[in-house]
C-alpha cells in the first residue's frame, strides 16, 4: 500500500534533507538491540534509553520527530512518559508494549499517545504506523484538500466528494470527518472525538458518536457494512484510514 500525501504549500513541501530520528524507551536489551537494528537499517537515527526519566531526558535533548515507547518501565510507567513529554512537546508517540489490554490502549491514548502497537510485532505493520506519525509532522495549516480511496474533503472551502460526487454533511457530521482528517492514520479514542465535538460534558455518551459514525458510513463508503475508510478499534475509538485509490480499485 502506497502512502498517500495531503495536499500543501509549494514551501512547505520540500523533503527533509536529514534522517528522521527515533527515541527508542523501553527497558529490555533484546527488544532496544532489535528495534535499533531494524530503524538503522531503514536509514533512520536511533536513539535509546531503559527508563522513563532517561527517555524524558533525552527526549528533551534529542528533541527526536517520533518516540517509541514501551509502558512497563522500571522507574516509571510509560503514562506518566507520555504525560509528562505532553506538557512541553508534541513529538508522535507510538506505543509498543506487550501490555493488550483495552484498558491501557485508552489510557495510553487519552494521555496523548499518537498510536498503540502490541508486541510482537510486524516489522512492515511498525514501519506503515510509523509513517503515518511522520507524515503528521507537517504543519496541519497546509492542509487544504484530503484525497484518499475516492473520498475528497476540501477543508477550505467545506465540501466533501465521494467518487466525484459532492456528498451533504449536516454541521455535526462534517466535524467528526474534519477532525478524523485532521488526524488521519491515527486511533482517536470516543473520549477524544467526544470532547472536541460535544464538549467534557458529553465524554461518556458514546452511543452519540455510534449514531454518527454510522451515517458517515453511510455516505463515505462503499459498503457501510464493512468500511474501509472509518475503521472502528473496538472498545477504544476510531481511525480515518489513508489509502491509495490505485492500490484499492484493483482489489
Amino acid at each position: 500500500m502506497k502512502p498517500l500525501k495531503f495536499e500543501q504549500s509549494t514551501d512547505m513541501s520540500k523533503e527533509r534533507q536529514m534522517p528522521h530520528s527515533v527515541l527508542v524507551i523501553d527497558d529490555e536489551p533484546q527488544m532496544l538491540k532489535l528495534l535499533r537494528l531494524i530503524l538503522e537499517k531503514k536509514g533512520y537515527r536511533v536513539y535509546v534509553a531503559a527508563k522513563g526519566e532517561e527517555g524524558i531526558l533525552e527526549a528533551a535533548q534529542r528533541r527526536p520527530d517520533l518516540i517509541i515507547l514501551d509502558l512497563l518501565l522500571p522507574d516509571i510507567s510509560g503514562i506518566a512518559v507520555i504525560q509528562r513529554i505532553r506538557e512541553w512537546s508534541q513529538i508522535p508517540i507510538l506505543v509498543l508494549s506487550a501490555v493488550d489490554q483495552e484498558k491501557e490502549k485508552v489510557q495510553a491514548l487519552d494521555s496523548g499517545a499518537d498510536d498503540y502497537l502490541t508486541k510482537p510485532f510486524g516489522d512492515e505493520e511498525l514501519m506503515a504506523r510509523m509513517r503515518v506519525l511522520f507524515r503528521r509532522l507537517q504543519p496541519q495549516e497546509c492542509l487544504q484538500v484530503f484525497r484518499t480511496d475516492g473520498l475528497e474533503v476540501d477543508l477550505v472551502n467545506r465540501r466533501v466528494f465521494f467518487n466525484k460526487k459532492e456528498i451533504h454533511l449536516t454541521a455535526t457530521e462534517y466535524s467528526i470527518l474534519r477532525l478524523l482528517v485532521r488526524h488521519a492514520g491515527k486511533v482517536l479514542t470516543h473520549r477524544q472525538i467526544l470532547q472536541e465535538i460535544w464538549g467534557p460534558h458529553s465524554v461518556e455518551q458514546v452511543h452519540y458518536l455510534r449514531v454518527y459514525m454510522a451515517r458517515l458510513r453511510e455516505k463515505i463508503e462503499e459498503n457501510s457494512m464493512q468500511p474501509k475508510l472509518l475503521l472502528t478499534e473496538p472498545g477504544i475509538g476510531y481511525r480515518l484510514m489513508i489509502l491509495d485509490p490505485a492500490d484499492t480499485a484493483s482489489k
